[in-house]
């Protein structure tokens, strides 16, 4: 049985016609797309905390992505998982076997379980909008004939193999944190006769996987603007032992159960050392750092003026 490896990524992707690319989400995209982060935390946390496989408080990143290559609406979610935990008395740290975290098929039965559940939820409190030729799914008995047969199919949960070193982890969220549905590199041409693109066929054989698509540009613009995220939405989440208010102790707990030697700030005070009331924030309260000294009468060093080009291909 296939499985997520130690140190790895898992990447929750539904299967079947729940895939919002459907219609179902279009209307409703912030509500789907934190169902989606809930149910992928929800099972990656409840499978780590049962005896049976790690017992363990674990902590991940979880990254929302929502294109496909052909810049099709395709919501998924990429997941960064240290492979083990701090057990729950806090003694030690679990490591997980070598090559093996959570099996593959418990995680994808609960995904879907938590995840009709949610969706079933969001429905009955009136959350969710159909229009077009979804507009019959506004019926409850529709939605559960639905919610049935979507039951009866088998979903995948994808895993990668384990990082290499914390370079590799490095460059793995370089690539996917603040990524956008298509790199100025796959960007062909753009005339009167539309928008040449280059993507990538997972169905075709090797070879021929990689091809050019031509739109027209209404079409291209639709296709992009289908991956602009929801006013306020956080596209990037931290859960357990990362998660922001308890991330710092949880940190220094992890190093001192594997004597790993936290590598702070020269100029970084303690974290519990009191604020001087010279450094403290007047609005927040919080602590606040120098980022630049200059003299009187003179202006701060302007911000470079060259654009920052972020080419994730």
């Amino acid at each position: 049985m296939p499985a997520l490896s130690a140190s790895g990524t898992i990447r929750e992707v539904t299967s079947g016609r729940v895939r919002p690319e459907n219609g179902e989400a279009w209307s409703t995209k912030a509500v789907i797309y934190d169902l989606l982060f809930k149910a992928a935390a929800e099972t990656l946390l409840t499978l780590a905390a049962d005896p049976q496989h790690l017992g363990v408080r674990i902590g991940f990143t979880a990254v929302l992505h929502s294109w496909g290559s052909a810049l099709t609406h395709h919501p998924h979610v990429h997941g960064i998982v240290p492979g083990g935990g701090i057990a729950f008395d806090g003694s030690r740290w679990i490591a997980c076997r070598p090559g093996f975290l959570l099996p593959v098929r418990v995680l994808s039965r609960l995904f879907r379980r938590l995840f009709l559940e949610g969706l079933s939820r969001t429905h009955a409190a009136g959350r969710l909008g159909f229009f077009g030729t979804q507009a019959h799914l506004a019926e409850p008995e529709a939605f559960s004939a639905l919610l049935a047969a979507l039951r009866r199919i088998e979903w995948v949960v994808y895993c990668k193999r384990p990082f290499s070193g914390p370079a590799a982890v490095l460059a793995y969220l370089a690539r996917y944190t603040h990524r956008v549905a298509i790199s100025n590199s796959r960007l062909i041409a753009c005339d009167a006769d539309g928008v040449r693109f280059r993507w990538k066929d997972d169905r075709a054989k090797e070879r021929q996987r990689s091809k050019v698509m031509r739109s027209s540009v209404d079409e291209f613009i639709r296709r992009f603007l289908l991956h602009v995220l929801p006013d306020g939405f956080h596209r990037i989440r931290h859960y357990g032992l990362f998660g922001n208010g308890v991330r710092q102790a949880n940190l220094a707990c992890a190093r001192a159960l594997l004597a790993v030697a936290g590598k702070p700030l020269a100029d970084a005070p303690a974290p519990d050392a009191p604020i001087e009331p010279s450094r403290c924030c007047p609005c927040c309260g919080g602590r606040m750092i120098i980022i630049e000294w200059f003299a009187r009468g003179c202006a701060p060093h302007p911000a470079p003026s060259h654009p920052i080009r972020i080419d994730t291909s």
